[in-house]
C-alpha cells in the first residue's frame, strides 16, 4: 500500500542507505543485503502523527499568553516509552507541539522516533519550523483547571484572544520594519534582538508554519481571516472538530485540518463534532490528516484512518493518505516521507494484514532501512525480562553484605500522554 500509486501485488522494496532506491518484482538484493520475507503481508509507509506531545518533559509555559520565544526542541525526552509503543503502532513520524494554554505558544519540533538513539537524531533537519497558535477555552482559562488562587491573566474572552494574536502580530511587523530599515541604512542603531518576536516574522515571511489549536468553526475562521489580514497562510487547524462548518473557506486557503476521529464531547466547545467530519472536508478538497493528541490513541491511527471508510465511504487509499502522506504535506516532509516511492526514506512498516483491520499488528517498523520494531525480539525480550525479575524477586536484600535493609518501593510509571486539557496540573496536552 503506497499511498500514491494504490495497493502493488507481490512486489519488492529495495532500501540502500536509508532510502528506497527500486520498487518493483524480484528485485536482485546486492551480496549482504538482509533480505525480509514478507509474503502474504502488508507493507504501508510509516504513519506520521500531526499532533503529539510524545517525548516531552514540558509542553505549556502557561504565564504570558504569547510564548513564541520557548521551544520544543529544548525539552525532548528520548527515554519516554511512549516512543517505543508508536513504533509498535507503526509510527514513524510526529509533530510535537507546546500546549494550548498560550494564544501563541512555543516553537514545534518534527522529529523521527529513532529509538534508542541519542535526541540529536530525532529532528527531522529539513522540515519547515512551525509554531503552535491557540482559541478557545484554554486559552482564556474558562474551564476549570487552573488551581484556586490562580491570578487572571488576559485574555479571559475569545475576542481577546483575537486581539493577543493581532497584537503580537503587528509587534512583530514593526519589529521587522525595524530591521529593514538599519539594514537599509534608513536608521544607525540596530534594533535590541527579540526572541519573542523572531519567530513571529517567520510567519510573516512565511518560513514557519502555524498550527492551529482550536474547536469552534468561529475561532478557527477568527484565524484565517487574521491570517489573510497579514498575508501569511495557517499550515494546519488543529482538531477542527467544527471544520466541516466552514470547509470551503478552509480550502479556499490552501490550509489543512488535522483531527480527531470520534472524539468529542468531553468539554463544551466539542459538542457539535460529527463523525462524517473528515468525508465533508476531503469532498470540499481539504488536505485531512488524523491526528491523535494521546500516546495511547497514536498507537491506533490506522484504525481510526479506517473509520473514514465508514462514516463517508471515503476510499481506502484516500483514508490511507490521512495517516501517511496528508500530514506529511502538511509539516512540509512529504518530499521524504509519507509514501512508498523511489528516493524517498526507508520508513515503513510490516503488517501481519490488512492494516485497517483490527486484528493486525505491525511486525516491523523501519525509519531510513533502520529496524526501530520488530515485533519477534520484543517477545523475546519481554521473556528475558521475566526470567531477570524472577531471579532479582528471589534474591534476599536484607541478607545481602551491606545492606541497609529493604530498599524503598519503586513508584508506579507515571500515565502519560491521554488528553486531558490539565495544563495547570500535569502540563497537558492539546
Amino acid at each position: 500500500m503506497t499511498a500514491v500509486r494504490g495497493t502493488l501485488q507481490n512486489t519488492d522494496i529495495l532500501i540502500q542507505n536509508g532510502k528506497i532506491t527500486r520498487i518493483g518484482k524480484n528485485l536482485p538484493a546486492s551480496t549482504g543485503a538482509r533480505v525480509i520475507d514478507a509474503t502474504g503481508k502488508y507493507v504501508t509507509p510509516g504513519i506520521i502523527d500531526c499532533h503529539s506531545h510524545t517525548m516531552l518533559s514540558a509542553i505549556n509555559e502557561g504565564t504570558f499568553s504569547v510564548t513564541s520565544m520557548t521551544r520544543i526542541r529544548d525539552v525532548l525526552d528520548p527515554t519516554d516509552i511512549a516512543i517505543y509503543r508508536a513504533l509498535a503502532g507503526g509510527v514513524t513520524s510526529a509533530n510535537l507541539l507546546h500546549g494550548s494554554a498560550n494564544s501563541i505558544g512555543g516553537q514545534n519540533s518534527t522529529v523521527k522516533f529513532k529509538w534508542g538513539h541519542p535526541v540529536e537524531d530525532y529532528p527531522v533537519a529539513d522540515a519547515p519550523p512551525g509554531i503552535k497558535f491557540a482559541m478557545g477555552e484554554n486559552v482564556k482559562r474558562s474551564t476549570s483547571f487552573a488551581p484556586p488562587g490562580t491570578p487572571s491573566r488576559y485574555p479571559r474572552t475569545r475576542m481577546g484572544v483575537v486581539e493577543t494574536m493581532r497584537d503580537a502580530l503587528l509587534r512583530a511587523r514593526d519589529y521587522k520594519q525595524a530591521w529593514a530599515d538599519f539594514r537599509a541604512g534608513k536608521t544607525k542603531v540596530p534594533p535590541r534582538k527579540d526572541l519573542e518576536l523572531e519567530p513571529l516574522v517567520e510567519v510573516l515571511e512565511g518560513k514557519r508554519l502555524v498550527h492551529a489549536h482550536g474547536y469552534r468553526s468561529d475561532e478557527h475562521l477568527n484565524l484565517l481571516l487574521l491570517a489573510d489580514e497579514f498575508g501569511f497562510r495557517v499550515a494546519t487547524l488543529q482538531h477542527g472538530l467544527e471544520a466541516y462548518k466552514i470547509a470551503p473557506e478552509i480550502a479556499k486557503r490552501g490550509t489543512g485540518v488535522s483531527i480527531f476521529i470520534d472524539s468529542w464531547s468531553y468539554k463544551l466547545e466539542a459538542y457539535d463534532a460529527i463523525p462524517y467530519n473528515a468525508y465533508i472536508l476531503w469532498k470540499n478538497g481539504v488536505n485531512v490528516s488524523i491526528n491523535s493528541d494521546s500516546d495511547e490513541r497514536m498507537r491506533r491511527l490506522n484504525l481510526d484512518a479506517a473509520k473514514v471508510m465508514k462514516y463517508g465511504g471515503v476510499p481506502e487509499e484516500d483514508a490511507l493518505k490521512m495517516i501517511t502522506i496528508n500530514p506529511a504535506k502538511q509539516l512540509g516532509i512529504d518530499k521524504r516521507t509519507g509514501s512508498i516511492e523511489v528516493g524517498k526514506d526507508g520508513d515503513i512498516a510490516i503488517w501481519t494484514g490488512h492494516p485497517f483491520d483490527v486484528y493486525s499488528r505491525v511486525e516491523m517498523t523501519f525509519i531510513e532501512g533502520e529496524i526501530f520494531f520488530d515485533r519477534a525480539k520484543d517477545v523475546q525480550m519481554r521473556a528475558d525480562m521475566a526470567k531477570e525479575r524472577e531471579m532479582l524477586e528471589k534474591l534476599d536484600v536484607n541478607k545481602a553484605p551491606g545492606s541497609g535493609g529493604t530498599p524503598p518501593a519503586v513508584p508506579k510509571e507515571k500515565r502519560r500522554g491521554d488528553r486531558d486539557d490539565a495544563e495547570y496540573d500535569d502540563g497537558g496536552n492539546e
